[in-house]
Formats: C-alpha cells, sequence, structure tokens
C-alpha cells in the first residue's frame, strides 16, 4: 500500500514508545513522522531511539505541521480532553489514549467537537482490534454455551511502589478504575451489545496514594438478570481474565486485554481456540487509517467512549459513596 496515515505523537509515554509506535510501524496503512515534547531533549531521544523523523519541543508545533495527519495522545488522563480538542480544530484525526477523558460531560464535548471539525476521534482500546472477539460473539450467538448468565472480569497489576506515578494523582484521573477498570467494563459492553442499568463498587482508597482506587470490586447490572462482576486494581499480583458464563457452558480467557486464544467448557469437553498472533496496536492503527480514508465505518464511536465514561462515572460515585448507582440511558 502506497498511501500512509502519517501520524504525530503528542507525549513521550511509556504505553507510547513501548506499544503503539511499534504498532504502527508494523501496520499497514501508517507511520510514525514526528513526537512531541515538553522537552526538547526528550523527544529527541525518543526519536532517534526509534526511528522518528522529526521532534518537537512543545505540542503546539506538532498540531501545526502540515504533515501530519493524526495524532495519538498518550498523556496524563486529565490532559485528554484539551489536547484532544486542540488536536481535532487543528484538523488533525486523533487516537486518545483510554480512558478517553474523565468523566462523560468531557468525552460528549469532544465528540462534538469531532463532529463540528469532521475528524475521525476513536478511544484506544487496542484488544477490540483482535479477530477473536467476533469469534466469541459468533460462538455466543451459535448457542454453544446457552443463554448468557454472567461474566466475571479481572485486570489487576502491581505498581504501588512507584509513589511518583500519575496513576497515583487523584485530580489527574488516577486510580485503578481509569486505568484498568474499563478494559472489563469496556469488554461487557462489547460483547452483550448493551449498557449497564446500575453499578455497585467497594474499593480500597488509600491515602499514601493520593485516596485513589487502588483496588476496586463490582457489578454492574445489564438486562434479563446478567451481570459483570469485575475487579481490577493496582496493588495486586498481577491478571487479566474473563469468563463468559452460560447455561450450556462457558467461555474463558486467560489472557482477555493482552492475549487472544480462549477456551470454550461444554458438556462435551473443554477446546482451546487458536488465534492468529497479531499485533493489537498495528490492527488498531489499521482501522483507524481506514475510517479516515472513508473505507469503513467506525467499528466505535465518539459516542461508544461516551456511554463507556458514563459506566466509569457510576462506578466511582458507588466507591467514594459506597452506594449503587444507577446509570442514566
Amino acid at each position: 500500500m502506497s498511501q500512509k496515515l502519517r501520524w504525530g505523537i503528542l507525549g513521550c509515554a511509556g504505553i507510547a514508545k513501548r506499544a503503539v509506535i511499534p504498532g504502527i510501524g508494523q501496520s499497514e496503512t501508517g507511520i510514525v513522522t514526528a513526537i512531541a515534547s515538553r522537552d526538547l531533549a526528550k523527544s529527541q531521544e525518543t526519536a532517534a531511539q526509534l526511528n522518528i523523523p522529526t521532534a518537537y519541543g512543545s505540542y503546539e508545533e506538532l498540531l501545526a505541521d502540515d504533515q501530519i495527519d493524526a495524532i495519538y495522545i498518550p498523556l496524563p488522563n486529565h490532559l485528554h480532553m484539551e489536547w484532544s480538542i486542540k488536536a481535532m480544530e487543528a484538523g488533525k484525526h486523533v487516537l486518545c489514549e483510554k480512558p478517553i477523558a474523565l468523566n462523560a460531560q468531557e468525552a460528549q464535548r469532544m465528540a462534538d467537537t469531532a463532529k463540528s471539525a469532521g475528524v475521525h476521534l476513536a478511544e484506544a482500546f487496542m484488544y477490540r482490534y483482535h479477530p477473536c472477539y467476533d469469534r466469541i460473539k459468533d460462538i455466543i450467538a451459535s448457542g454453544e454455551i446457552g443463554q448468557l448468565r454472567g461474566l466475571h472480569g479481572t485486570f489487576t497489576f502491581n505498581n504501588a511502589g512507584d509513589s511518583k506515578n500519575v496513576r497515583y494523582k487523584r485530580e489527574w484521573g488516577g486510580g485503578s478504575l481509569y486505568d484498568v477498570g474499563c478494559y472489563p467494563i469496556s469488554a461487557a459492553r462489547l460483547i452483550l451489545g448493551e449498557e449497564p442499568q446500575a453499578a455497585s463498587v467497594h474499593a480500597l482508597l488509600s491515602p499514601e496514594h493520593d485516596n485513589v482506587d487502588m483496588m476496586a470490586a463490582g457489578i454492574l447490572e445489564f438486562s434479563n438478570g446478567v451481570a459483570l462482576s469485575f475487579d481490577c486494581g493496582m496493588w495486586a499480583a498481577f491478571r487479566n481474565t474473563l469468563e463468559i458464563l452460560g447455561t450450556e457452558g462457558r467461555i474463558e480467557l486467560p489472557s482477555a486485554f493482552l492475549g487472544a486464544n480462549f477456551f470454550v467448557h461444554t458438556k462435551d469437553g473443554v477446546r482451546e481456540e487458536q488465534q492468529p498472533t497479531l499485533n493489537q496496536y498495528a490492527l488498531q492503527a489499521d482501522d483507524f487509517a481506514r475510517v479516515v480514508w472513508g473505507q469503513q465505518e467506525a467499528r466505535f464511536t465518539p459516542e461508544d467512549a461516551v456511554a463507556n465514561m458514563k459506566v466509569i462515572d457510576a462506578c466511582l460515585e458507588s466507591a467514594y459513596t459506597r452506594s449503587r448507582v444507577t446509570i442514566q440511558p
């Protein structure tokens, strides 16, 4: 493919350097042409490490570059709305790291800006682009595991010793619900194809980590008595799993958001569904580019990101008030 979507990276975050920039490099459609930091030396160092042609010492310079088609934003959560809107108003398409904003109101402002600017805005949930989730939905639709009765998801890791980490600043959108709880929440919405009606969450709020939720466990109520039970944390052993329970069987994902293979358990036994080894970040970049070029409709719209933030808003309110919170449609 001769045509390439030209990407600019707004910030030198670890996720950008470790995963997204290499993913764009492995994609069929994209090329990273510039990176910006508020520290020119930092962006120059990152550019040299990752063979990026241009380095800028300010975000504004990157947005002013007319050789850039799309911006990827891996900044701390509280900066997502500000810089996404500035990028879109500069005529750039935007891939914003999850969670897309601090709340649904901010996410709606971003969605409105994308519409008025005529640009594509997407939230960077890379796992959704792997075909394993289409396969899972096909198995559920086939009736092989019967009627759905519930889901259970986890995403935990232990980084609590890094006290200066941006994840532990409450005003910056710190906490495990924002950082990793958003994964099982979005997965349940994706698999069930509907929005939850209420949330109940209990959390470990740590004074030594600015009272963010270092661990949270919750229930999201969907229709027909189906629920997602989940836990997420940044002060616990690592895991990222998903179980989908039906009346006649279940689907087990040992690495739900970072892997692909999964197991189907039925009365006939257990089989492993082998999935192709694909770079989720490259798949995400290719999907994004094809939407920009008008080759396909967006699979996940800005409105989907707003809906996900409504759920996270309810989860946070529940955790801090110790109450069940209804989610408005």
